[in-house]
Protein backbone atom coordinates (compact mmCIF):
# COMPACT_ATOMS: atom_id res chain seq x y z
CA UNK A 1 0.00 0.00 0.00
CA UNK A 2 2.73 2.69 0.61
CA UNK A 3 4.69 1.41 -2.10
CA UNK A 4 1.83 2.32 -4.77
CA UNK A 5 1.17 5.49 -3.00
CA UNK A 6 4.64 6.43 -3.04
CA UNK A 7 4.34 5.27 -6.69
CA UNK A 8 1.49 7.87 -6.91
CA UNK A 9 2.95 10.62 -6.04
CA UNK A 10 6.30 10.02 -8.22
CA UNK A 11 4.55 10.14 -11.60
CA UNK A 12 6.37 13.06 -13.17
CA UNK A 13 10.11 12.48 -14.59
CA UNK A 14 12.63 15.00 -13.46
CA UNK A 15 16.29 15.07 -14.93
CA UNK A 16 19.17 13.27 -13.28
CA UNK A 17 20.61 16.98 -11.69
CA UNK A 18 17.56 17.37 -10.28
CA UNK A 19 17.32 13.74 -8.94
CA UNK A 20 21.16 13.65 -8.05
CA UNK A 21 21.09 17.16 -6.13
CA UNK A 22 17.61 15.83 -3.74
CA UNK A 23 19.99 12.75 -3.39
CA UNK A 24 22.99 14.90 -2.28
CA UNK A 25 20.92 17.06 0.25
CA UNK A 26 19.21 14.66 1.62
CA UNK A 27 22.02 12.59 2.39
CA UNK A 28 23.59 15.70 4.60
CA UNK A 29 20.62 16.51 6.17
CA UNK A 30 18.97 13.01 6.90
CA UNK A 31 22.52 11.18 8.19
CA UNK A 32 25.16 13.78 8.74
CA UNK A 33 24.50 16.08 11.83
CA UNK A 34 26.84 14.72 14.08
CA UNK A 35 29.79 14.89 11.75
CA UNK A 36 28.92 18.70 11.72
CA UNK A 37 28.34 18.65 15.31
CA UNK A 38 31.37 17.05 16.10
CA UNK A 39 33.16 19.90 13.74
CA UNK A 40 31.33 22.97 16.03
CA UNK A 41 32.28 21.48 19.10
CA UNK A 42 35.90 20.74 18.20
CA UNK A 43 37.58 23.08 16.12
CA UNK A 44 39.85 25.63 17.30
CA UNK A 45 38.82 28.34 14.79
CA UNK A 46 36.48 31.41 16.19
CA UNK A 47 32.74 31.41 15.61
CA UNK A 48 33.39 32.94 12.11
CA UNK A 49 36.03 30.85 11.55
CA UNK A 50 34.15 27.55 12.62
CA UNK A 51 30.85 29.19 10.13
CA UNK A 52 33.56 29.01 7.17
CA UNK A 53 35.06 25.75 7.86
CA UNK A 54 31.43 23.99 8.32
CA UNK A 55 30.23 25.33 4.98
CA UNK A 56 32.97 24.53 2.95
CA UNK A 57 32.72 20.74 4.32
CA UNK A 58 29.32 21.37 3.79
CA UNK A 59 29.38 22.42 -0.35
CA UNK A 60 32.57 19.72 -0.16
CA UNK A 61 30.24 16.92 0.89
CA UNK A 62 27.35 18.03 -1.41
CA UNK A 63 29.43 17.93 -4.36
CA UNK A 64 30.81 14.65 -4.03
CA UNK A 65 27.79 13.01 -2.65
CA UNK A 66 26.24 14.80 -6.06
CA UNK A 67 28.38 13.28 -8.00
CA UNK A 68 28.35 9.71 -6.79
CA UNK A 69 24.37 9.86 -6.95
CA UNK A 70 25.00 10.91 -10.80
CA UNK A 71 27.64 8.09 -11.94
CA UNK A 72 26.05 5.88 -10.17
CA UNK A 73 22.64 5.94 -11.90
CA UNK A 74 24.06 7.31 -15.53
CA UNK A 75 26.41 4.58 -15.53
CA UNK A 76 24.41 1.51 -14.05
CA UNK A 77 20.68 2.71 -14.55
CA UNK A 78 18.57 0.16 -12.27
CA UNK A 79 21.61 -1.19 -10.63
CA UNK A 80 22.71 2.30 -9.46
CA UNK A 81 18.93 2.82 -8.06
CA UNK A 82 18.97 -0.36 -6.20
CA UNK A 83 22.53 0.49 -4.64
CA UNK A 84 21.14 3.93 -3.51
CA UNK A 85 18.44 2.32 -2.25
CA UNK A 86 20.77 0.13 -0.16
CA UNK A 87 22.74 2.77 0.93
CA UNK A 88 19.98 4.84 2.31
CA UNK A 89 19.10 1.83 4.29
CA UNK A 90 22.81 1.53 5.37
CA UNK A 91 22.94 4.94 6.08
CA UNK A 92 19.96 4.53 8.67
CA UNK A 93 21.46 2.18 10.63
CA UNK A 94 24.88 3.69 10.79
CA UNK A 95 23.45 6.87 11.98
CA UNK A 96 21.21 5.32 14.47
CA UNK A 97 23.87 3.49 16.17
CA UNK A 98 26.20 6.37 16.37
CA UNK A 99 23.23 8.70 17.41
CA UNK A 100 22.50 5.74 20.19
CA UNK A 101 25.58 4.57 21.15
CA UNK A 102 27.88 6.73 19.97
CA UNK A 103 29.79 4.65 18.05
CA UNK A 104 32.28 6.09 14.89
CA UNK A 105 31.95 3.87 12.13
CA UNK A 106 35.94 3.52 11.35
CA UNK A 107 37.47 0.59 10.50
CA UNK A 108 36.92 -0.84 13.97
CA UNK A 109 33.57 -0.98 14.00
CA UNK A 110 33.60 -2.37 10.62
CA UNK A 111 35.93 -5.19 11.95
CA UNK A 112 32.99 -5.65 14.22
CA UNK A 113 30.34 -5.67 11.60
CA UNK A 114 31.90 -8.21 9.98
CA UNK A 115 32.41 -10.62 12.80
CA UNK A 116 28.91 -10.12 14.28
CA UNK A 117 26.62 -13.30 14.16
CA UNK A 118 23.24 -12.93 14.08
CA UNK A 119 22.56 -14.08 17.27
CA UNK A 120 25.02 -11.16 18.48
CA UNK A 121 22.84 -8.50 16.13
CA UNK A 122 19.52 -9.50 17.26
CA UNK A 123 20.42 -7.88 20.51
CA UNK A 124 19.66 -4.59 19.02
CA UNK A 125 16.79 -5.24 17.62
CA UNK A 126 13.55 -2.92 18.98
CA UNK A 127 11.03 -0.88 17.60
CA UNK A 128 12.49 1.91 17.77
CA UNK A 129 15.16 0.80 15.94
CA UNK A 130 12.45 -0.58 13.22
CA UNK A 131 10.69 2.84 13.03
CA UNK A 132 14.12 4.85 12.41
CA UNK A 133 14.82 2.36 9.79
CA UNK A 134 11.07 2.66 8.41
CA UNK A 135 11.26 6.78 8.24
CA UNK A 136 15.40 7.13 7.23
CA UNK A 137 15.97 4.21 5.02
CA UNK A 138 13.24 2.56 3.99
CA UNK A 139 11.06 5.59 2.41
CA UNK A 140 14.62 7.54 1.33
CA UNK A 141 14.87 3.82 -0.68
CA UNK A 142 12.04 4.00 -2.29
CA UNK A 143 12.14 7.49 -3.41
CA UNK A 144 15.27 6.48 -5.22
CA UNK A 145 13.97 3.39 -6.61
CA UNK A 146 10.66 4.99 -7.81
CA UNK A 147 11.17 8.68 -8.73
CA UNK A 148 11.09 8.59 -12.96
CA UNK A 149 14.72 10.07 -14.12
CA UNK A 150 15.53 11.88 -17.31
CA UNK A 151 19.04 10.96 -18.06
CA UNK A 152 20.43 13.34 -20.57
CA UNK A 153 23.18 13.43 -22.38
CA UNK A 154 26.98 12.56 -21.61
CA UNK A 155 28.28 16.11 -22.45
CA UNK A 156 26.15 17.09 -19.25
CA UNK A 157 28.02 13.92 -16.97
CA UNK A 158 31.20 15.47 -18.21
CA UNK A 159 30.45 19.30 -17.14
CA UNK A 160 28.76 18.76 -13.89
CA UNK A 161 31.14 16.12 -12.70
CA UNK A 162 33.93 18.62 -14.16
CA UNK A 163 32.57 21.33 -12.36
CA UNK A 164 32.16 19.77 -9.24
CA UNK A 165 35.44 18.81 -9.02
CA UNK A 166 36.91 22.46 -9.49
CA UNK A 167 34.41 23.88 -7.13
CA UNK A 168 35.66 20.97 -4.36
CA UNK A 169 39.33 21.86 -5.32
CA UNK A 170 39.27 25.79 -5.11
CA UNK A 171 37.14 25.49 -1.73
CA UNK A 172 40.15 22.51 -0.36
CA UNK A 173 42.60 25.28 -1.55
CA UNK A 174 41.23 27.99 0.76
CA UNK A 175 40.86 25.61 3.59
CA UNK A 176 44.26 24.63 2.99
CA UNK A 177 45.28 25.65 6.69
CA UNK A 178 42.90 23.41 8.34
CA UNK A 179 44.86 20.41 6.59
CA UNK A 180 46.66 19.32 10.40
CA UNK A 181 43.45 19.83 12.39
CA UNK A 182 41.49 17.74 9.99
CA UNK A 183 44.44 15.31 9.77
CA UNK A 184 44.15 15.28 13.87
CA UNK A 185 40.84 14.53 13.60
CA UNK A 186 40.79 11.97 10.78
CA UNK A 187 38.60 9.47 12.21
CA UNK A 188 36.34 10.84 13.99
CA UNK A 189 35.34 12.86 11.34
CA UNK A 190 35.39 9.77 8.53
CA UNK A 191 33.36 7.73 10.47
CA UNK A 192 31.18 10.28 11.33
CA UNK A 193 30.28 11.18 7.31
CA UNK A 194 27.77 8.57 5.69
CA UNK A 195 28.33 7.41 2.99
CA UNK A 196 31.74 7.03 3.14
CA UNK A 197 32.86 5.90 6.44
CA UNK A 198 31.42 2.91 6.08
CA UNK A 199 32.28 2.41 2.20
CA UNK A 200 35.49 3.21 2.86
CA UNK A 201 36.72 1.22 5.99
CA UNK A 202 35.02 -2.05 4.20
CA UNK A 203 36.92 -1.74 1.32
CA UNK A 204 40.26 -1.08 3.49
CA UNK A 205 39.23 -4.16 5.92
CA UNK A 206 38.01 -6.53 3.47
CA UNK A 207 41.38 -5.55 1.47
CA UNK A 208 43.67 -6.45 4.87
CA UNK A 209 41.45 -9.61 5.08
CA UNK A 210 42.68 -10.33 1.70
CA UNK A 211 46.17 -9.53 1.96
CA UNK A 212 45.66 -11.93 5.00
CA UNK A 213 45.03 -15.05 3.95
CA UNK A 214 48.05 -16.18 3.58
CA UNK A 215 49.65 -18.69 5.72
CA UNK A 216 50.00 -17.48 9.70
CA UNK A 217 53.97 -16.90 10.42
CA UNK A 218 54.86 -20.01 12.41
CA UNK A 219 57.52 -19.62 15.09
CA UNK A 220 60.74 -21.11 15.70
CA UNK A 221 60.18 -24.92 16.88
CA UNK A 222 59.55 -25.51 20.72
CA UNK A 223 60.28 -28.25 22.94
CA UNK A 224 58.74 -29.93 25.90
CA UNK A 225 61.41 -29.94 28.27
CA UNK A 226 59.77 -32.48 31.57
CA UNK A 227 57.28 -34.72 32.05
CA UNK A 228 55.25 -33.40 34.84
CA UNK A 229 51.71 -33.70 34.49
CA UNK A 230 50.53 -30.08 34.16
CA UNK A 231 47.14 -28.28 33.10
CA UNK A 232 46.42 -24.77 32.08
CA UNK A 233 43.09 -23.16 31.39
CA UNK A 234 42.74 -20.29 29.51
CA UNK A 235 39.57 -18.25 30.30
CA UNK A 236 39.12 -15.41 27.99
CA UNK A 237 36.76 -13.04 29.02
CA UNK A 238 34.03 -11.26 27.49
CA UNK A 239 33.65 -7.49 27.68
CA UNK A 240 34.69 -7.35 31.07
CA UNK A 241 35.83 -4.20 32.71
CA UNK A 242 38.65 -4.22 35.68
CA UNK A 243 36.11 -1.15 37.36
CA UNK A 244 33.38 -3.41 38.33
CA UNK A 245 35.44 -6.09 40.06
CA UNK A 246 35.38 -6.08 43.86
CA UNK A 247 38.92 -7.21 43.12
CA UNK A 248 40.02 -4.06 42.14
CA UNK A 249 37.93 -2.03 44.69
CA UNK A 250 34.54 -2.13 43.17
CA UNK A 251 32.04 -0.91 46.02
CA UNK A 252 29.92 -3.92 45.17
CA UNK A 253 30.48 -7.59 45.84
CA UNK A 254 30.63 -8.64 42.81
CA UNK A 255 33.48 -11.17 43.57
CA UNK A 256 32.37 -13.03 46.63
CA UNK A 257 33.90 -15.98 46.10
CA UNK A 258 37.30 -14.95 44.67
CA UNK A 259 37.66 -12.55 47.08
CA UNK A 260 38.17 -15.42 49.73
CA UNK A 261 40.15 -17.33 47.83
CA UNK A 262 43.63 -18.07 48.49
CA UNK A 263 46.32 -18.19 45.91
CA UNK A 264 44.60 -15.89 43.32
CA UNK A 265 46.46 -13.28 42.04
CA UNK A 266 45.26 -10.22 40.69
CA UNK A 267 46.91 -8.16 38.03
CA UNK A 268 46.06 -4.86 36.57
CA UNK A 269 46.29 -5.03 32.65
CA UNK A 270 45.21 -2.63 29.64
CA UNK A 271 44.04 -4.32 26.70
CA UNK A 272 45.22 -3.76 23.37
CA UNK A 273 42.02 -2.80 21.16
CA UNK A 274 38.78 -2.46 22.29
CA UNK A 275 36.81 -5.10 19.77
CA UNK A 276 37.10 -8.84 19.87
CA UNK A 277 38.91 -9.80 17.19
CA UNK A 278 41.97 -7.81 17.91
CA UNK A 279 41.81 -8.42 21.75
CA UNK A 280 41.48 -11.77 21.38
CA UNK A 281 44.32 -12.23 18.66
CA UNK A 282 46.96 -10.16 21.22
CA UNK A 283 45.93 -12.52 24.34
CA UNK A 284 47.08 -14.98 21.79
CA UNK A 285 49.81 -13.60 19.79
CA UNK A 286 53.21 -13.52 21.37
CA UNK A 287 53.94 -9.99 20.41
CA UNK A 288 51.65 -6.95 19.11
CA UNK A 289 51.79 -7.25 15.86
CA UNK A 290 49.08 -6.45 12.32
CA UNK A 291 50.74 -9.99 11.22
CA UNK A 292 49.34 -12.94 11.76
CA UNK A 293 51.50 -15.17 13.97
CA UNK A 294 50.94 -18.78 15.09
CA UNK A 295 49.30 -18.04 17.55
CA UNK A 296 49.11 -19.99 21.88
CA UNK A 297 46.91 -22.84 20.78
CA UNK A 298 48.37 -23.77 17.83
CA UNK A 299 51.57 -23.47 18.67
CA UNK A 300 51.00 -25.12 22.07
CA UNK A 301 49.88 -28.00 19.78
CA UNK A 302 52.35 -28.46 17.08
CA UNK A 303 54.61 -28.26 20.00
CA UNK A 304 53.52 -31.55 21.76
CA UNK A 305 50.78 -30.25 24.13
CA UNK A 306 47.22 -31.57 24.16
CA UNK A 307 45.13 -28.82 23.43
CA UNK A 308 40.98 -28.06 23.25
CA UNK A 309 39.58 -24.83 22.24
CA UNK A 310 35.73 -24.72 23.80
CA UNK A 311 33.22 -21.35 22.79
CA UNK A 312 30.33 -19.49 23.11
CA UNK A 313 32.08 -16.78 21.23
CA UNK A 314 33.84 -15.86 17.84
CA UNK A 315 36.35 -13.73 16.32
CA UNK A 316 39.38 -15.43 17.24
CA UNK A 317 42.57 -15.46 14.90
CA UNK A 318 42.63 -19.46 12.73
CA UNK A 319 42.33 -22.26 15.54
CA UNK A 320 44.65 -25.08 13.82
CA UNK A 321 43.71 -28.04 16.20
CA UNK A 322 42.29 -31.16 16.68
CA UNK A 323 39.20 -30.68 19.61
CA UNK A 324 37.57 -26.71 18.83
CA UNK A 325 34.12 -27.32 20.51
CA UNK A 326 31.71 -24.80 19.41
CA UNK A 327 28.29 -24.52 21.76
CA UNK A 328 26.49 -27.13 19.01
CA UNK A 329 29.22 -29.58 19.74
CA UNK A 330 28.84 -29.25 23.19
CA UNK A 331 25.33 -29.23 23.73
CA UNK A 332 25.87 -32.51 22.12
CA UNK A 333 28.19 -33.81 24.46
CA UNK A 334 26.36 -32.56 27.59
CA UNK A 335 22.29 -32.62 26.53
CA UNK A 336 20.98 -31.98 29.74
CA UNK A 337 23.41 -28.88 30.48
CA UNK A 338 21.21 -25.11 29.92
CA UNK A 339 23.13 -24.42 26.78
CA UNK A 340 21.73 -20.67 27.22
CA UNK A 341 25.06 -19.48 29.23
CA UNK A 342 28.38 -19.94 29.33
CA UNK A 343 28.44 -22.48 32.13
CA UNK A 344 28.31 -24.88 29.28
CA UNK A 345 31.70 -24.28 28.57
CA UNK A 346 33.19 -25.50 31.84
CA UNK A 347 31.02 -28.73 31.72
CA UNK A 348 33.40 -32.11 32.13
CA UNK A 349 36.53 -30.80 32.38
CA UNK A 350 37.82 -32.86 35.08
CA UNK A 351 36.89 -36.02 33.00
CA UNK A 352 38.34 -34.32 29.56
CA UNK A 353 41.64 -33.39 31.44
CA UNK A 354 42.28 -36.73 33.18
CA UNK A 355 41.74 -38.87 30.12
CA UNK A 356 44.14 -36.97 27.73
CA UNK A 357 47.03 -39.52 27.04
CA UNK A 358 49.38 -36.31 27.44
CA UNK A 359 51.05 -34.90 29.96
CA UNK A 360 50.89 -31.03 29.03
CA UNK A 361 47.40 -30.03 28.38
CA UNK A 362 46.08 -26.17 27.78
CA UNK A 363 41.94 -25.76 27.81
CA UNK A 364 41.00 -22.56 26.19
CA UNK A 365 37.50 -21.33 27.39
CA UNK A 366 36.24 -18.23 25.28
CA UNK A 367 33.32 -16.87 27.06
CA UNK A 368 30.98 -14.22 25.97
CA UNK A 369 29.57 -13.24 29.75
CA UNK A 370 29.17 -9.19 29.96
CA UNK A 371 28.95 -8.61 26.02
CA UNK A 372 26.17 -6.52 25.42
CA UNK A 373 23.29 -4.66 24.47
CA UNK A 374 21.49 -7.45 26.64
CA UNK A 375 23.60 -8.19 29.77
CA UNK A 376 20.48 -9.77 31.26
CA UNK A 377 20.36 -12.42 29.12
CA UNK A 378 23.83 -13.79 30.05
CA UNK A 379 23.47 -15.33 33.17
CA UNK A 380 21.02 -17.53 35.16
CA UNK A 381 18.19 -16.05 37.16
CA UNK A 382 19.82 -16.78 40.25
CA UNK A 383 22.83 -14.66 39.59
CA UNK A 384 20.23 -11.57 39.11
CA UNK A 385 21.54 -10.15 42.71
CA UNK A 386 21.29 -6.27 41.60
CA UNK A 387 18.09 -5.56 40.24
CA UNK A 388 16.11 -4.05 38.68
CA UNK A 389 17.74 -4.35 35.31
CA UNK A 390 17.69 -3.07 32.08
CA UNK A 391 16.99 -6.00 29.55
CA UNK A 392 19.34 -3.61 26.96
CA UNK A 393 21.44 -1.10 26.01
CA UNK A 394 18.97 0.97 24.86
CA UNK A 395 16.24 0.79 27.73
CA UNK A 396 19.42 1.53 30.01
CA UNK A 397 20.29 4.68 28.41
CA UNK A 398 17.00 5.83 30.16
CA UNK A 399 18.05 4.50 33.64
CA UNK A 400 21.88 3.83 33.80
CA UNK A 401 21.38 2.14 37.34
CA UNK A 402 19.51 -0.42 35.46
CA UNK A 403 22.15 -1.26 33.00
CA UNK A 404 24.93 -1.15 35.61
CA UNK A 405 22.98 -3.64 37.47
CA UNK A 406 22.57 -6.22 34.89
CA UNK A 407 26.45 -5.59 33.75
CA UNK A 408 27.12 -6.40 37.53
CA UNK A 409 25.25 -9.88 37.43
CA UNK A 410 27.26 -10.62 34.74
CA UNK A 411 30.01 -10.31 36.75
CA UNK A 412 28.77 -12.39 39.56
CA UNK A 413 28.31 -14.86 37.19
CA UNK A 414 31.83 -14.82 35.97
CA UNK A 415 33.31 -15.31 39.50
CA UNK A 416 30.82 -17.86 40.42
CA UNK A 417 32.43 -19.81 37.05
CA UNK A 418 36.26 -18.91 37.88
CA UNK A 419 35.70 -19.85 41.27
CA UNK A 420 34.23 -23.36 40.58
CA UNK A 421 36.87 -24.15 38.27
CA UNK A 422 39.73 -23.18 40.49
CA UNK A 423 37.78 -26.08 42.61
CA UNK A 424 37.98 -28.14 40.26
CA UNK A 425 41.72 -27.82 39.40
CA UNK A 426 42.20 -27.71 43.27
CA UNK A 427 40.50 -31.43 43.36
CA UNK A 428 43.02 -32.74 41.06
CA UNK A 429 45.89 -34.97 42.50
CA UNK A 430 48.50 -35.45 41.11
CA UNK A 431 49.15 -32.56 38.26
CA UNK A 432 50.05 -29.02 38.19
CA UNK A 433 47.37 -26.59 37.69
CA UNK A 434 46.57 -23.32 36.43
CA UNK A 435 43.89 -21.00 35.69
CA UNK A 436 44.16 -17.59 33.72
CA UNK A 437 41.90 -15.19 33.09
CA UNK A 438 42.12 -11.99 31.41
CA UNK A 439 39.53 -9.75 28.95
CA UNK A 440 39.76 -9.20 25.74
CA UNK A 441 38.44 -5.66 26.09
CA UNK A 442 36.84 -3.65 28.79
CA UNK A 443 32.94 -1.98 28.17
CA UNK A 444 31.19 1.50 28.24
CA UNK A 445 28.05 1.62 30.33
CA UNK A 446 26.88 5.11 29.68
CA UNK A 447 30.22 7.23 31.05
CA UNK A 448 29.93 10.55 29.38
CA UNK A 449 26.73 8.84 26.85
CA UNK A 450 29.10 6.13 25.70
CA UNK A 451 28.12 2.72 25.55
CA UNK A 452 29.28 -0.75 25.07
CA UNK A 453 33.12 -1.05 23.16
CA UNK A 454 34.83 -0.46 19.97
CA UNK A 455 36.00 2.73 19.94
CA UNK A 456 39.42 3.43 18.22
CA UNK A 457 42.03 3.12 21.34
CA UNK A 458 43.26 7.03 20.31
CA UNK A 459 40.27 8.30 22.15
CA UNK A 460 38.70 5.23 23.68
CA UNK A 461 37.45 5.94 27.32
CA UNK A 462 39.58 3.45 29.86
CA UNK A 463 36.92 1.57 30.91
CA UNK A 464 37.17 0.16 27.36
CA UNK A 465 40.62 -1.05 27.55
CA UNK A 466 41.08 -1.39 31.45
CA UNK A 467 40.49 -5.11 31.98
CA UNK A 468 41.24 -7.92 34.67
CA UNK A 469 43.96 -10.32 34.62
CA UNK A 470 43.66 -13.13 37.40
CA UNK A 471 45.56 -15.63 37.71
CA UNK A 472 46.05 -18.86 40.23
CA UNK A 473 48.58 -21.97 40.11
CA UNK A 474 48.35 -25.23 42.57
CA UNK A 475 50.49 -24.97 45.58
CA UNK A 476 54.24 -24.81 44.85
CA UNK A 477 53.49 -24.86 41.20
CA UNK A 478 54.99 -22.02 39.89
CA UNK A 479 56.62 -18.48 41.67
CA UNK A 480 55.82 -14.78 40.45
CA UNK A 481 58.30 -12.05 39.25
CA UNK A 482 58.77 -9.54 41.53
CA UNK A 483 59.38 -7.11 38.94
CA UNK A 484 56.52 -6.73 36.89
CA UNK A 485 55.33 -3.29 36.41
CA UNK A 486 52.45 -1.93 37.85
CA UNK A 487 50.11 -2.87 34.44
CA UNK A 488 50.59 -5.80 32.17
CA UNK A 489 49.71 -5.95 28.64
CA UNK A 490 47.70 -9.22 27.16
CA UNK A 491 50.89 -10.92 25.68
CA UNK A 492 52.08 -12.26 28.37
CA UNK A 493 49.10 -14.63 28.16
CA UNK A 494 51.62 -16.15 25.34
CA UNK A 495 55.03 -16.31 27.19
CA UNK A 496 53.29 -17.17 31.09
CA UNK A 497 51.91 -20.07 29.14
CA UNK A 498 54.87 -21.71 27.49
CA UNK A 499 57.05 -21.46 30.60
CA UNK A 500 53.25 -23.27 32.66
CA UNK A 501 53.62 -26.01 30.28
CA UNK A 502 57.61 -26.10 30.20
CA UNK A 503 57.87 -25.41 26.67
CA UNK A 504 61.41 -23.96 25.57
CA UNK A 505 61.25 -22.42 22.82
CA UNK A 506 63.03 -19.29 20.72
CA UNK A 507 59.93 -17.40 20.57
CA UNK A 508 59.74 -16.97 24.63
CA UNK A 509 60.39 -13.85 25.84
CA UNK A 510 61.00 -13.40 29.62
CA UNK A 511 60.27 -10.03 30.07
CA UNK A 512 56.30 -11.28 29.37
CA UNK A 513 56.38 -14.17 31.58
CA UNK A 514 54.76 -13.41 35.10
CA UNK A 515 56.18 -16.15 36.36
CA UNK A 516 59.97 -16.71 37.54
CA UNK A 517 62.12 -19.69 36.02
CA UNK A 518 63.05 -22.02 38.53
Amino acid sequence: MIYNKIKGLLRNPISLFAFSCIISIGTMLLYNIPFFNYVAHNSNESLGGKIYLMASLFVIMLLLNFMLAYLIIFLTRIAGRILLAILSIINATAYYFIITYSVIIDETTIKNVFNTRYSEASGFFSWSLWLFMIIFGILPALYCLLQPVVLGKAKKLGVYCGSSLAIILVIALTNIGQTLWISHHDTELGGLLQPWSYVVNSIRVLSMQHDKQANEIKLPDGKITDDEKTVVVLVIGESARRANFQLYGYKRDTNPLLSKREGLKVFKANSCATYTTAGTKAILEPKNSDDLYEVLPNYAFRTGADVSWRTYNWGEPPIHIDEYLTIKELSDLFPDVNNSYDGILFQGLRERIESSQKNKVLIILHTSTSHGPQYASKYPKEFEVYKPVAQNVEEGEKNIGLLVNAYDNTIRYTDYLLDSLINTLSAMEGWNSAMLFVSDHGESLGENNIFMHGLPMRVAPKFQYEIPFLVWTSKGFREYKNDLPAVLEQHYVFHSVLNLLSIESPAYDKDFDIFAKK
